[in-house]
């Protein structure tokens, strides 16, 4: 019987503020290309941390979703809630956009999921607004 792949996606929120700015770039450059992004805001954020594997025979899980909230929320969101970005561990060095998060979630997220929960990370997506939206398949997608 062919193995069928199975896509399972949390939901987690986390409150955060940032500025938009290159430290390489005089002041008017930063606020030519980040406006008003360059002031210190903040967001309310969700995240979506999509997994993919095959059920289990013994749970009919793909992973225990209790256990994949508690990676994330060790990992990912207590880390980022109610935080300045640009001082995050995992956000240093980086311009805080939030392309750039959901590809420093994924950098976090992408070996304790494959080593802890035996699923593979499939999609970050993180919604800065309703109206903005992002999504990172990591390099093979």
């Amino acid at each position: 019987m062919k193995k069928k792949t199975v896509y399972l996606t949390r939901r987690e929120r986390f409150s955060a503020a940032h500025v938009l700015k290159n430290d390489n770039l005089t002041n008017t450059e930063n606020k030519n290309i980040f406006g008003k992004c360059l002031n210190m805001h903040g967001h309310n954020y969700h995240m979506f941390i999509t997994v993919k594997g095959q059920v289990e025979q013994k749970t009919g899980f793909v992973c225990d979703l209790k256990e994949l909230s508690i990676v994330i929320k060790k990992s990912i969101i207590d880390k980022l809630d109610h935080q300045f970005l640009n001082e995050v561990e995992f956000m240093k060095g980086k311009i805080s956009s939030t392309e750039n998060l959901c590809i420093s979630v994924w950098d976090e997220l992408e070996e304790i999921l494959k080593s802890k929960l035996k699923c593979e990370l499939h999609c970050v997506k993180i919604y800065e607004t309703e109206n903005n939206i992002f999504e990172y398949f990591g390099n093979n997608n």
